[in-house]
């Protein structure tokens, strides 16, 4: 298995499905699109990690994403209130030349994400930089949770809403906060880091997203799969849509895969180098 050399790849559209796992990607695709897949090892277990280990220098991209943690904010990742929980000193825009911030204007509250049509939406309103850019990169949400056919996200709706209120806060006079804020900031990233060490933990935010019947009926690991899969259809039906109208070399991979239980790990965490996580689909679309 190939390392996925991101960068060094010739392509001119690349199409990123956050958290796509190549085992489920290699059992639905064919129904969408149709090309040459291999599997790739990703440099990355979650997104503030392969962001970080992929793009180290200047680069010319049209970034169009559904990701809060790949953003135009110019906030360094270890300053993050909400989510990144690392030490990563990289921030989107100190490396790419111009990033969309989907996360922000295509944003769905009832679903708490960005939905397919979203990132689609955000490059046809945005032909002129695509044109002026070396590359384009569209980075979907799905099939990462929360899973549009339950369209009740709680996870990510918290840390969008996290990471914009730290825009806001950095914005204002005061920096946001005071005291208790500090206080806060000091906390969080040690109850994260407790919390993800634990599978209990894990799974208990992975409920979140599923529906409790569901869980008792099936159990969590069937009842996620089902859904995640389900995501994926949504959006590669978005992907074969877009994809008609792309003219060049166009590219379907992923930032890191997803777990649902392999080796006691649920969802996916940094440097977490299990096989769920690290193998990632990459299409070379016909």
């Amino acid at each position: 298995m190939d390392d996925q050399h991101f960068l060094e790849s010739e392509w001119d559209y690349c199409l990123v499905l956050d958290a796509c796992r190549y085992d489920v990607f290699s059992e639905v695709y064919d129904e969408y699109l149709d090309g040459t897949l291999e599997k790739r090892r990703s440099v990355g277990s979650s997104t503030p990690e392969w962001a970080y280990r992929t793009f180290t220098e200047e680069h010319d991209l049209a970034y169009f994403s559904g990701n809060p943690f790949i953003n135009d904010l110019g906030i360094p990742l270890n300053e993050l209130k909400w989510g990144a929980s690392c030490d990563y000193e990289w921030s989107a825009s100190n490396h790419i030349s111009n990033v969309f911030d989907v996360w922000k204007s295509g944003w769905d509250d009832d679903l708490g994400t960005v939905p397919p049509d979203g990132i689609a939406e955000a490059f046809y309103n945005n032909q002129g930089a695509v044109e002026e850019a070396d590359r384009t990169v569209l980075h979907y949400m799905q099939p990462h949770a929360p899973y549009l056919a339950r369209g009740k996200g709680q996870k990510l709706k918290q840390i969008q809403k996290g990471i914009r209120k730290q825009e806001e806060a950095e914005q204002s006079e005061d920096g946001g906060g005071g005291a208790l804020a500090s206080l806060g900031d000091t906390i969080r990233p040690k109850v994260e880091d407790k919390l993800e060490g634990s599978e209990l933990a894990q799974k208990a935010g992975l409920w979140l997203e599923l529906d409790p019947t569901e869980v008792v009926t099936n159990g969590t690991r069937e009842a996620a799969m089902a859904l995640y899969e389900e995501n994926l259809r949504i959006a590669l039906e978005s992907v074969a849509d877009l994809v008609d109208d792309l003219d060049g070399t166009v590219i379907v991979t992923a930032d890191h895969g997803e777990a649902f239980g392999e080796e006691g790990v649920w969802e996916h965490h940094i440097e977490t180098y299990i096989p769920a996580l690290m193998e990632v689909p990459w299409l070379e679309v016909e």
